[in-house]
């Protein structure tokens, strides 16, 4: 059971982020972009800070300059772009297609986990990460002369741009992980880790923010709103989080690449049941390619 624990934690998380699509396309129009980002946070960081305040004086004091720099990578990277492109993306494109785009994230990830982390990628790992990226592709529409949709093709490629973010991410969380200890010899945990993350990205988007009139958007907001805010902080951003970084201390940057295949389908079947987006065949059976491949990888963890 233990070797499941870091698969488990990445489908979770990526789970997770999938619904942050919604969340965010529900949002966009409504408030400012940095005004989503930085009242989401305060909700991520009212509900974290209270389990983690006492750990941060302490967990913070052991680590290097060069490791508070990969900290605030990682919190522009993964959350301050991340977030940045996907939300002026949604401006653009539909949810639906949105999340699928995310779906580029595997085949990125595994390519810059070959190349700076230097991990092998293996037949199963290899078998498991295709079969991923050809549910994606199926899901998209790319196969089967299917038309993609040239109308939003400026929105496809922020979101294009954000799963590269992602990635990047990715690979500077599993290097950081790798050599980052506290003053007393233990780990970074994942909810210290998640909260300077929050912080630091909070911080960045606090100015920009108040350029954006939010609080006359905020006076207008329904409580569907309130709870989509509510939902993107403490979900899509806190748990979310913890999840991926309990995952990635046990898994290689290739294993979370192919469980990052969860967010685009979660996307899709939420779309679908939620929102009212339209998929057929081709895309459910994308979505089963896309499960078949992180049990292929999963498999290969437990083994």
């Amino acid at each position: 059971m233990k070797q499941l624990t870091g698969p488990i934690c990445l489908f979770l998380a990526f789970t997770l982020a999938g619904t942050g699509v919604l969340s965010a396309r529900y949002l966009s129009g409504k408030l400012g972009i940095f005004t989503i980002t930085t009242v989401s946070l305060f909700f991520a960081l009212l509900f974290l800070l209270p389990f983690c305040l006492k750990a941060l004086p302490g967990s913070l004091s052991g680590l290097s300059k060069r490791e508070k720099v990969q900290l605030f990578a990682q919190s522009f990277f993964g959350m301050f772009l991340f977030r940045l492109f996907l939300l002026l993306g949604l401006l653009h494109t539909s949810a639906g297609e949105a999340g699928l785009l995310t779906g580029a994230t595997p085949a990125i990830t595994a390519i810059l986990a070959a190349v700076f982390l230097k991990e092998r990628i293996n037949r199963q790992k290899a078998t498991g990460i295709l079969s991923t990226v050809a549910g994606i592709l199926l899901i998209q529409g790319l196969t089967a002369g299917a038309d993609f949709n040239k109308a939003h093709f400026l929105g496809n490629i922020l979101v294009l741009c954000a799963a590269c973010c992602e990635s990047i991410f990715n690979i500077l969380s599993r290097s950081f992980v790798k050599k980052t200890v506290t003053a007393d010899g233990t780990r970074l945990t994942p909810l210290v880790q998640t909260a300077v993350v929050s912080t630091i990205t909070m911080a960045l988007c606090l100015i920009p923010s108040a350029l954006e009139n939010p609080v006359a958007r905020l006076s207008i907001l329904t409580h569907s709103d309130w709870f989509a805010l509510m939902w993107y902080g403490v979900f899509v951003t806190v748990l979310a989080f913890i999840c991926w970084y309990a995952g990635i201390r046990r898994c290689s940057a290739i294993t979370a690449a192919a469980f990052s295949g969860m967010m685009p389908f979660t996307s899709l079947l939420l779309s679908v049941l939620l929102l009212g987006e339209q998929a057929g065949f081709r895309q459910w059976s994308g979505g089963f390619l896309v499960i078949i491949g992180i049990v292929i990888i999963a498999l290969k963890e437990r083994l």
